[in-house]
């Protein structure tokens, strides 16, 4: 079952499941990624046998493992959705998390902005004050 499960979240990102079997297959499926970071024959066999499906490790080795590399460990999420609705089952989903698009998406900073009156009033009297010296001068150097 866990093989299934394993390969399943490798080739959708994300599967939907009971609490219970999403930390069970997130015990299982850590140590397969770990391993795929090193692309070793060695290491592609011992993922095969506990995967024991072919697309799912070529996967895991070519689009997972470059995507995680530096990351140190905790490869997956479980999100808890709640309750089933035929056996009240507790549901989770289990997903890949530098493949989620939600969480990863990088939102341009937003800038502080202080409510500070006399810094706006301050700003709005200089200006005016730059741009009649700039005319002045003008004048200045019509004259001469």
């Amino acid at each position: 079952m866990l093989a299934n499960m394993g390969s399943s979240l490798i080739e959708h990102k994300r599967i939907n499941t009971t609490v219970a079997k999403a930390k069970a297959l997130k015990v299982f499926i850590e140590p397969l990624v770990t391993k795929s970071k090193e692309d070793t024959t060695h290491n592609r066999r011992i993922v095969f046998s506990k995967l024991r499906n072919k697309y799912a490790v070529t996967e895991l080795f070519r689009e997972v493992a470059p995507k995680v590399g530096d990351r140190p460990g905790g490869y997956t999420r479980i999100i808890k959705l709640g309750n089933r609705l035929g056996d009240n089952a507790d549901m989770a989903m289990i997903e890949l998390v530098d493949f989620n698009e939600t969480y990863n998406v990088n939102k341009p900073a937003k800038k502080k902005s202080t409510r500070r009156a006399g810094k706006k009033n301050v700003a709005e009297t200089e200006a005016p004050k730059a741009e009649d010296t700039k005319q002045e001068e003008k004048e200045d150097k019509k004259e001469e």
